[in-house]
């Protein structure tokens, strides 16, 4: 029988230094190891969220973590999502259903113990405390994992994701930081002097993520950071680009840039202003049959094969701007010349005639004209649908707001036939089309169909590219790049200590 081992957290010296894949490295290396470990996020923030097997939504990351572990997701490992839907406010998603939209000052603004906000910050503590203890019931380890940076001292009071949630789990927490982008020393060694006295007794280790060059070299740099900060550094990690796990945050999405490659099928996913979900094209970025890119530029958009327009959280705002920026009419020609235009979710609802929203709940716009590349209406509605979903190319999930329907006298022509009954999308041809199911294109079956029409330029046709293989040895590398870079021995002593 294995040990009990202590939850673990994985915290930042700031946002995008590689906590989550650090995470789904050790969820990985636990399950390989005999563990039944388990993901937590007490809150993220993200537009890259997942439907649970039981149709509630959390953040995407958690959901890849998930499946590292070997495990369902479910709503305890993401208790609260931030959903942003502008700079200001964000769609609150508690265990999986949204309770409204907040302001970010509303949301983090310190108050009295009686005000609205104090009352909403000390329930939102207890439910993620209490889908940590239902979770930590179930797994072990937890393998926690913070949000930005740990040392925001101003928002101390009202964390609820990183030292405060550390206390609550009597977790051990490994301080993660990021050597590729500078001030590793300072950000480490400023991360973990911040904290009270006692968050710091939690913090037991450091990890050095993103290393390049001869590790040698950091060889003085390790041993100088242990003594300036009292704390062991369990590992330097190098920066890696051949292995590929689904990211979190869409900030490296433009360097995906055109560059027009002969024998493969070019396609062009449309950069939206509040593009979500664009782990719907992982599976296609990694097909060797093609090259995909990311792009808002007119003249790219009209030299791909296929454009794909993706989810957002804001149709109407992404759509209005697709029109200001000349790439709706580039999208409309493109699809003249001969390209296949294919749409998911808020994109599927951009193709059709006209996008409605009389109640406001994206905001002032009312309606506006869609693309007119598919004769479907929709009307936007309060409800969010969430659901996993079986069709005839595979599975996916929805996450979507609005309800979409034939426009006039058109009849239906749906792309997707549901399992329990329902059908879903559009289908004008085979190069125009659109749907409301994410994931879709992590089928095999679902990506033949959208590249068949191009199957003439293919240099090359081989096997049915599996995703889901693929992923599997994707995990696999990472745990193996991690293991050889970190002290397993002294990080399983540490989480099995009782001082």
């Amino acid at each position: 029988m294995k040990r009990e081992l202590h939850p673990i957290m994985f915290a930042g010296t700031g946002s995008d230094v590689g906590k989550s894949v650090v995470a789904a490295a050790f969820c990985r290396i636990f399950r390989q190891d005999g563990y039944s470990p388990a993901p937590f996020k007490a809150q993220n923030m993200a537009l890259n969220s997942y439907a649970t097997p039981d149709g509630l939504e959390i953040g995407r990351a958690q959901a890849v973590q998930a499946e590292a572990a070997g495990i369902p997701c479910h709503t305890d490992m993401n208790p609260l999502l931030l959903k942003p839907q502008n700079d200001h406010t964000s769609q609150v998603v508690l265990n999986g259903r949204p309770i409204g939209n907040k302001n970010a000052y509303d949301y983090w603004k310190k108050g009295n113990h009686n005000s609205q906000f104090s009352i909403l910050n000390s329930q939102l503590r207890r439910e993620v405390c209490a889908a940590f203890d239902r979770l930590s019931a179930r797994y072990n380890p937890i393998v926690m994992e913070g949000a930005g940076s740990i040392s925001e001292i101003n928002l101390r009071d009202t964390d609820l994701v990183n030292m405060p949630m550390a206390r609550h789990a009597k977790a051990d927490v490994i301080l993660v930081g990021d050597i590729d982008r500078g001030g590793v020393f300072a950000s480490v060694y400023g991360s973990i002097m911040l904290q009270t006295p006692e968050d710091r007794k939690l913090i037991k280790g450091i990890i050095i993520n993103k290393f390049r060059g001869d590790m040698r070299l950091f060889e003085e740099g390790r041993k100088m950071l242990e003594d300036i900060c009292g704390v062991p550094v369990l590992g330097v990690i190098p920066y890696f680009k051949d292995i590929h796990i689904e990211e979190e945050d869409s900030v490296a999405l433009a360097q995906k840039s055109f560059i027009r490659q002969q024998g493969k099928v070019n396609v062009a996913v449309v950069m939206l202003q509040h593009l979500s979900n664009y782990t719907d094209f992982d599976a296609l970025e990694q097909d060797p049959r093609v090259h995909l890119f990311y792009t808002n530029n007119v003249d790219d958009i009209s030299k791909a094969d296929i454009i794909i327009l993706p989810g957002t959280k804001s149709t109407l705002h992404d759509l209005y701007e697709l029109r200001r920026n000349g790439c709706a009419q580039a999208i409309v020609r493109a699809h003249r010349e001969g390209a296949t235009v294919f749409g998911i979710c808020g994109g599927y609802q951009m193709m059709g005639i006209e996008v409605l929203d009389p109640d406001h709940v994206e905001g002032d716009i009312e309606r506006l004209p869609g693309l007119g590349l598919l004769p479907v209406t929709t009307t936007m509605s309060g409800e969010k649908v969430t659901r996993q979903v079986e069709c005839e190319y595979g599975s996916g999930y929805e996450i979507h707001m609005g309800e979409t329907r034939p426009f006039g006298d058109a009849k239906p022509s749906p792309l997707l036939h549901l399992f329990d009954g329902r059908e879903d999308g559009y289908i004008v041809t085979d190069k125009c089309m659109g749907t409301y199911v994410h994931g879709i294109l992590d089928n095999a079956a679902f990506a033949d169909f959208l590249l068949q029409p191009y199957a003439d330029k293919l240099e090359q046709v081989g096997q049915p590219f599996d995703y889901q293989a693929y992923k599997e040895e994707q995990y696999n590398r990472l745990a193996d790049h991690v293991r050889r870079h970190v002290d397993m021995q002294r990080i399983y002593q540490i989480l099995t200590d009782h001082d």
